[in-house]
C-alpha cells in the first residue's frame, strides 16, 4: 500500500467522539465527493433517492456511511424520500453548495472537516522520494475555501490549475507534518518524521563525503603541482642554490609526495606548523615559475 493509502486508512478509522465534529467531517465528504440522485419512485408514486460517495477507496466509502449512521441514523442500504434527502442536504450541504460556516466554527470541527477533505480528494507522495501533499478540487471556489481553512491553522499552501482541477498543495515537509497533526494522523506523522530524519542524516553524510572528497582531490592536485615544481628546481636550478629551509622542505616533499601539510610539518626538527609548511612550498613554486623560460 502507498504511503497516501496508509494515511487514508488511518484517517478512515478515526471517529470523532463529538457529534458536531462527525457532522463536519461528513459535510467535507459530501462537499468534495458526495453524490445523490433519484433512482425511481416508491409504491405510492413518490420519488426516492440514493446517497453515496464518488471514490475508489472503500475505506472512505465505509467512513462516509459510518458517519451517516452515527449522525442521522441513515443505513447503507436505505433509500431516502425527497423530504429526507433535502432535509439532510440542508444540514450538511450538497456537493455543489458552499459549506455552512456554522459547521466549522470550532477548531475541532475544522480539523474534522480537513480530515474528511483529505479522505475525499487528498493524496500524498512517498516521503522517501519527496514531500508533496495535495487536494484535487473540482472548482476554484472549493480550492480557495480549503486553502483558507488550512491557513486558519497557520499552514501555508498554494493553488495550481492542473487540467480540470484546482489543486491545493503543500511541498514543505514541516507543513505536511503540521497538517497531518491537524487531521489527527499520529502514526503517519511519526512515520513521516522518521523518514525526514533518515533523509536529513543521509543528506548530511553525503554532503560531508562530497566535501571531504573535494578536499582530498584539491590536496592531491596541489601536492602533484608542488612535486612538479620541486623536480623542475632540482633539474634546472639545483638544490644547492636553495636556502637551507627551502632545500629541506623540497627534500621532505619529494620523500612524502602524498602527505598533507600537517604531516609534512611533523618531519621537521623542531616540527613546523601548517602555515609554515605552506609558506615554504609556496616559495618553492614561485622560484620554479621564475626559473621557467
Amino acid at each position: 500500500m502507498s504511503f497516501s493509502g496508509e494515511v487514508k486508512q488511518e484517517l478512515a478509522k478515526r471517529i470523532s467522539p463529538a457529534r458536531h465534529c462527525q457532522i463536519a467531517e461528513l459535510a467535507a465528504l459530501m462537499h468534495f465527493c458526495g453524490d445523490y440522485g433519484q433512482i425511481g419512485e416508491s409504491q405510492g408514486g413518490k420519488p426516492v433517492f440514493t446517497l453515496g460517495f464518488q471514490t475508489e477507496n472503500e475505506a472512505v466509502v465505509r467512513k462516509g456511511f459510518t458517519l451517516l449512521k452515527k449522525t442521522y441514523n441513515i443505513e447503507t442500504d436505505r433509500t431516502l424520500e425527497e423530504q429526507e434527502i433535502h432535509g439532510l442536504l440542508a444540514k450538511i450541504g450538497g456537493p455543489g453548495e458552499p459549506v455552512n460556516p456554522l459547521l466549522i466554527k470550532n477548531s475541532c470541527c475544522r480539523r474534522a472537516f480537513l480530515r474528511g477533505a483529505f479522505l475525499a480528494v487528498g493524496s500524498m507522495s512517498n516521503p522517501a522520494k519527496g514531500y508533496h501533499l495535495e487536494f484535487d478540487c473540482a472548482d476554484e471556489a472549493k480550492a480557495l475555501f480549503l486553502q483558507k481553512l488550512i491557513r486558519s491553522f497557520e499552514i501555508e499552501s498554494k493553488i495550481i490549475l492542473r487540467k480540470k482541477y484546482h489543486v491545493v498543495y503543500l511541498k514543505e515537509g514541516s507543513s505536511i507534518v503540521d497538517l497531518l497533526n491537524v487531521c489527527e494522523a499520529p502514526v503517519s506523522l511519526m512515520n513521516l518524521e522518521n523518514m525526514r530524519i533518515l533523509k536529513e542524516m543521509r543528506g548530511a553524510v553525503n554532503r560531508r563525503v562530497n566535501c571531504e572528497t573535494a578536499n582530498i582531490a584539491k590536496t592531491v592536485t596541489a601536492a602533484a603541482k608542488q612535486v612538479e615544481d620541486i623536480e623542475y628546481l632540482r633539474k634546472y636550478y639545483g638544490f644547492q642554490n636553495l636556502p637551507e629551509t627551502l632545500r629541506e622542505m623540497a627534500e621532505i616533499r619529494l620523500e612524502y609526495p602524498d602527505a598533507p601539510l600537517k604531516e609534512l610539518g611533523g618531519y621537521f626538527h623542531p616540527p613546523l606548523g601548517k602555515s609554515g609548511v605552506n609558506h615554504r612550498l609556496r616559495k618553492l613554486s614561485e622560484l620554479a615559475e621564475q626559473a621557467r623560460p
